[in-house]
C-alpha cells in the first residue's frame, strides 16, 4: 500500500478521529446501559455505522420497536444521504473495487473531507477516498467498542449525550465553511432548513429540506456547467 497515501488520508481523516472516538464511546455507553455488551457495539459499528441513527437505534431496540418501525424511523433519520451521495457519483464512478465500500461509509463526516476530491498530488484518488472512509470508521469502531466496556465498569449519567451528534454536525459545516471558497451549498442547505422548518414542523421538515436543497443545487450545477 502506498504510504504517501496512506499518511495524506491518516492526517485529512485526523480532525473526523477526535470526533468519532468520543461520539462512539457516547453510543457504546448508551448501548451498554440498554442492556447490551461489547459485541452488540462491535456489531452495530461495523455493519450499521450510521452515527446518528445508531443513537436512535438504542432507543428502539431498548424500546421494542416493530419492524415496520425502525425502516421508517431510518428512512427519515438517514434521507440526507441519498441527497448528498448524488454529487459523489461521478467521483465514485472508476472507484472499483473500493466502490461497494465506499457507498457504504459515505457518512456525513466522510462527505464533509471527500466532496473537494484527493489532493492534486495524490496519484490513486480511489485508494485515498477509501482509506479516509475506511480510518473514519475506524475510529467510530474503537469508540464504540472502548464506550461498552467504559460502561460496564464505570457509571456514567446519559443524559444529554445525544446533542453529541449535532455538536458534531456544527463542526462539520464550520469546517467546511473555512475550507471551501463556494459558500453556496451551505447557504442553500441553511435556508432550504429553515423555511421548511417554518412550513412544516419539527418533525417532518428533514425530508422536504434535501428535496428543496437538491433541486436548488441541481439547478445551480446546471447553470455551472453551461458556463464553463
Amino acid at each position: 500500500m502506498n504510504s504517501k497515501i496512506m499518511k495524506q488520508a491518516f492526517i485529512k481523516s485526523f480532525p473526523v478521529m477526535a470526533g468519532y472516538i468520543v461520539l462512539g464511546i457516547g453510543f457504546g455507553i448508551l448501548l451498554r446501559n440498554a442492556g447490551y455488551g461489547v459485541l452488540w457495539a462491535l456489531v452495530a459499528s461495523v455493519f450499521i455505522y450510521a452515527g446518528s441513527m445508531q443513537y436512535v437505534g438504542v432507543g428502539l431496540i431498548a424500546g421494542g420497536a416493530s419492524v415496520l418501525t425502525t425502516l421508517i424511523t431510518t428512512l427519515t433519520v438517514n434521507a440526507r444521504h441519498l441527497f448528498y451521495s448524488i454529487s459523489m457519483i461521478d467521483r465514485y464512478k472508476n472507484s472499483k473495487p473500493y466502490k461497494p465500500y465506499l457507498i457504504f461509509a459515505l457518512t456525513d463526516e466522510t462527505y464533509s473531507l471527500l466532496c473537494d476530491g484527493a489532493p492534486d498530488d495524490v496519484d490513486n484518488p480511489e485508494l485515498y477516498y477509501f482509506l479516509v472512509s475506511f480510518l473514519n470508521q475506524c475510529y467510530w469502531i474503537i469508540g464504540s467498542v472502548a464506550g461498552n466496556l467504559l460502561g460496564s465498569v464505570l457509571p456514567f449519567s446519559t443524559a444529554g449525550i445525544e446533542f453529541s451528534m449535532t455538536a458534531l454536525f456544527i463542526a462539520s459545516f464550520t469546517e467546511q465553511w473555512l475550507v471551501s471558497q463556494d459558500h453556496i451549498p451551505a447557504l442553500t442547505g441553511l435556508i432550504s432548513a429553515f423555511v421548511c422548518l417554518m412550513i412544516f414542523g419539527a418533525n417532518k421538515f428533514l425530508i422536504p429540506a434535501m428535496l428543496l436543497i437538491t433541486l436548488i443545487l441541481t439547478i445551480f450545477r446546471r447553470r455551472k456547467e453551461a458556463n464553463q
